[in-house]
């Protein structure tokens, strides 16, 4: 089975339910609270590519699994990252913020930094970008789904508030379908890799949750803005990643995807202790 016909679907019912709990009004919350939200972007779209990129180095990554680790550092959040801010009780608000606009943002990044990590690392072992196919599949997959839940928002509400309820249920269970077959198909490959590689990938979230933290204080955001930044930083969009590394139409590649499936499972841990830790002393 080809996980890329899983993944697909998932995927684009992910972010048609972010579409449907989103209003135009939360980017115009950017003039009210510029400092967290620019915070957070930064560490978002510039910090976690960077960091992912010298731990790529450090680790001494070979070329599939370099690109991979940077392709999960390029796509944040999603709206498993609301329901964290809330576990978490951050500012609700700010997350949904963040995640609209790191959505529509990373429309346009993840094509340039992943043209640039290929070139760097990829092309010397046959590794390719069609640039052209990523930007039509972000488009398919992510923003119109979006946009169809932000309209069926707009025109039925009550509606869209029932849709929205259930598919956040299944959201979970959903990437854990991903990641079991995901694992069964290639556990042989992650189980020789898992030592290096999940190493890399937790010092990955580590790192991103202490210098979110530290950002933040830096601009003197409170404690609710301070966990959700570091949530939109460490939490990423694995659904997004293991679509692009396996799409038969950009980098075809089921082991490039392993990474975002590491990534998954150690955010998920790392930050549920975060959460437990967060509500029960305040930071």
């Amino acid at each position: 089975m080809n996980t890329i016909w899983i993944v697909l679907p998932i995927l684009t019912l992910l972010m048609f339910d972010l579409g449907l709990a989103l209003r135009f009004e939360d980017f115009a919350k950017v003039f009210r609270k510029p400092w967290p939200i620019a915070v957070a972007l930064f560490g978002q779209l510039v910090l976690l590519p960077a960091i992912a990129l010298g731990l790529a180095y450090l680790f001494r990554l070979p070329p599939v699994f370099f690109i991979g680790l940077v392709l999960i550092a390029c796509c944040p959040g999603g709206s498993s990252s609301n329901v964290f801010s809330k576990l978490a009780e951050g500012d609700v608000a700010l997350s949904v913020t963040l995640t609209a606009l790191s959505s529509v943002i990373t429309l346009f990044t993840i094509p340039i930094i992943m043209t640039w990590a290929t070139r760097l690392v990829g092309e010397s072992v046959g590794i390719t970008l069609p640039v052209g196919n990523l930007i039509k599949q972000n488009l398919l997959l992510m923003l119109l789904p979006v946009l169809l839940g932000i309209g069926i928002h707009y025109a039925w509400p009550k509606a869209a508030e029932k849709i929205d309820k259930a598919l956040t249920k299944l959201a979970f269970p959903l990437l854990l379908v991903l990641i079991t077959v995901f694992y069964i198909q290639h556990h042989k490959t992650i189980l020789d890799n898992i030592g290096v590689l999940g190493l890399c990938v937790t010092v990955l979230i580590l790192v991103a949750i202490g210098c979110s933290s530290l950002l933040s204080r830096l601009v003197r955001s409170d404690s609710r803005q301070r966990r959700t930044v570091v949530i939109e930083v460490g939490m990423q969009n694995a659904a997004q990643a293991i679509a692009i590394a396996s799409s038969p139409f950009i980098f075809a590649s089921e082991e490039m995807a392993i990474p975002a499936i590491l990534y998954s499972l150690m955010m998920n841990i790392v930050l549920l202790i975060y959460v437990g830790v967060v509500r029960n002393k305040q930071v």
